[in-house]
């Protein structure tokens, strides 16, 4: 029956790019539609496709009767007319009855068109759906269709993209047919069919920038650890290394910067700030508000994650930002409600006396808080390895001022520090620590200063006059 349904349901295929069996059940729906137009019931309607797919056809399932106790000519049948159609039918078996189509009216046909269109339509919505709710989170390249109410359509091949205007960055202008790569964000299926929603804000877009252009990301040895981003203006990212040879922000930059002025291009321009992430909340908090220069960090209050930031004054308006811009997003690199203030202004807060007199102990020795450049932690010190900063941390050596009263036969001491390592610590401490040493006397160098008792000038042990008054000196010593 239906010679030709092969054909239509290949081309189908064909046309629509769905599978095959997907494309079957919508003829199937479609004879069971019309099979229920016709006879006002499908609880009986049968489809069987051939093996080789090539040849459809369409029964209806009776029950064989007694001879004149047919009720319903739909569902029953005449063991006589039965045994006409196969000679060992008995009473009670059911039977498979082939439907011709041409039984079928027109109002039937239509019918089934509409509920075979309805019922591709499902198919393809639900496979398009599949297709690209899997991809969610990925980069997915497109280019400008049509562009309606400051709304941006991508043409994806098999679908449309939108990239709504809230998703774009205020630095970026398309046209039609212009390329665009951008995050599959979110993937919808509503009563209007599918939505594939894109995004070039979202900080996902930039972290997948970097997982394209940097392949220490990519293979993980390289850890983005936490992202934030302003779009069109800054983004924040604090990375982390795997392995004690690769430094994580040096790999993100590139040689010469090359693999982040590619992420910069591709966002029009945008500042992007790499930063190496810390366990530590202080060095963290320093670390986050790079490209400003920061003199220390106070934990004000940890429960509520409350840290005092100070910087010198010159350095006040670049940790700010513009319009708060660089602090904002460091408070929310890190999850901590950071306050910058100048010395000044720190000395003018009410504050606990114990970070106030921990501030003031750093500043102390010092003219002026713009002349102070103290640094006290092994892991300040410029260019110290950081695997060298843990051998030492292990072994309970955490200030340079530990490090400096220790000798070489002392460093040798501290297990997993090598000579090279010894003498890179070494050359580091004296390019960047300076040590002040207290002058001391010997008890034989020591000299006594004496004075006049008449003019209280000084005076020494030879005189027996008074150079300024004339009076007559002579020293006895004092009997114990």
């Amino acid at each position: 029956m239906a010679a030709g349904l092969y054909e239509g349901i290949k081309q189908l295929v064909q046309d629509m790019d769905m599978p095959e069996e997907l494309i079957k059940s919508a003829i199937e729906e479609f004879l069971v539609a019309a099979y229920k137009r016709t006879f006002k019931t499908a609880d009986n309607a049968v489809v069987v496709f051939s093996e080789d797919g090539k040849e459809v056809s369409l029964f209806a399932k009776k029950i064989i009767v007694e001879h004149d106790e047919v009720y319903e000519d739909v569902k029953e049948i005449d063991i006589e007319d039965a045994l006409v159609l196969n000679k060992e039918s008995e009473i009670g078996d059911e039977i498979l009855i082939e439907i011709d189509p041409k039984e079928f009216d027109r109002a039937s046909i239509q019918t089934a068109k509409q509920r075979a269109k309805q019922i591709i339509g499902e198919i393809k919505k639900n496979s398009l759906y599949s297709e690209y709710k899997q991809k969610e989170g990925e980069m997915i390249v497109g280019y400008c269709q049509r562009i309606k109410n400051d709304n941006i359509y991508v043409d994806l091949g098999k679908f449309e993209g939108v990239l709504l205007k809230k998703y774009q960055s205020p630095r970026e202008i398309y046209n039609v047919n212009d390329r665009i790569k951008a995050l599959l964000y979110e993937v919808k299926a509503g009563d209007k069919g599918v939505q594939v929603v894109l995004s070039r804000t979202h900080p996902e877009f930039v972290q997948k920038l970097f997982e394209l252009e940097v392949p220490e990301i990519y293979d993980q040895t390289v850890v983005i650890e936490r992202i934030v981003r302003d779009p069109g203006y800054r983004t924040k990212m604090a990375v982390s290394s795997r392995r004690d040879d690769i430094d994580p922000v040096g790999a993100c930059v590139g040689m010469k910067g090359v693999r982040i002025q590619s992420v910069v291009k591709e966002l029009e321009g945008e500042k992007v700030d790499v930063l190496q992430y810390h366990e530590d909340p202080k060095t963290f908090i320093k670390n986050a508000l790079l490209p400003a220069e920061i003199e220390t960090v106070f934990i004000l209050d940890e429960d509520k994650k409350n840290a005092l930031v100070v910087v010198k004054e010159s350095q006040l308006s670049l940790a700010i930002g513009k319009q708060g811009q660089n602090v904002r997003l460091a408070n929310r690199l890190v999850d901590w409600n950071i306050e910058v203030k100048t010395i000044q202004q720190f000395q003018e807060m009410d504050i606990a006396s114990e970070s106030k007199k921990a501030a003031f102990d750093l500043f102390d020795n010092n003219d002026s808080y713009e002349d102070n450049d103290e640094i006290v932690s092994i892991r300040e010190l410029p260019g110290i390895p950081a695997y060298i900063c843990e051998i030492l941390e292990n072994n309970d050596v955490n200030l340079i001022e530990t490090v400096v009263n220790m000798d070489e036969n002392d460093l040798r001491l501290i297990k997993g520090l090598g000579e090279e390592d010894i003498a890179t610590l070494l050359e580091i401490i004296n390019e960047n620590v300076d040590i002040i040493e207290e002058e001391e006397y010997e008890d034989d160098e020591y000299e006594e200063e004496y004075y006049c008792p008449e003019c209280n000038s000084v005076i020494s042990l030879d005189m027996t006059t008074c150079p300024n008054c004339g009076v007559g000196i002579s020293f006895e010593e004092e009997e114990e």
